[in-house]
């Protein structure tokens, strides 16, 4: 599978005072949108994530997200390496999204930009 980058998570009480602050250092406009009850802006490598702490704490158990060229390839190298599919893939934002634990405990999203078919 080919990663092409890496995303960290970082949850903040106020998205819209966490969002200047991240531009200025990333240098990039926030890309805003919702996953679920969960605000959501991407700048640079960041996700900054803010809502109820019940959604909060099950994001929180993601290390990062990793965007791959596609979904599809991702499932079938994790699979083979003895990794579970927890969820996904299912459609998000920008492309396709999963969710998966790897052998050791470590649990990752994967997302590519490919259109759901």
């Amino acid at each position: 599978m080919d990663i092409l980058g890496t995303s960290l998570r970082v949850c903040v009480d106020d998205l819209d005072s966490a969002i200047p602050v991240y531009e200025r250092l990333t240098g990039a406009e926030a890309f805003r949108f919702q996953r679920g009850g969960v605000s959501v802006a991407a700048v640079g490598c960041f996700f900054l994530m803010s809502g109820p702490e019940a959604e909060l704490s099950i994001l929180r158990k993601i290390t990062a997200t990793l965007a791959v060229k596609d979904v599809d390839e991702a499932v079938a190298d994790l699979t083979a390496v003895g990794a579970q599919i927890v969820a996904g893939p299912l459609p998000a934002p920008v492309g396709r999204t999963l969710v998966a634990r790897h052998p050791d405990g470590s649990v990752f999203e994967y997302v590519d930009r490919n259109p759901a078919d």
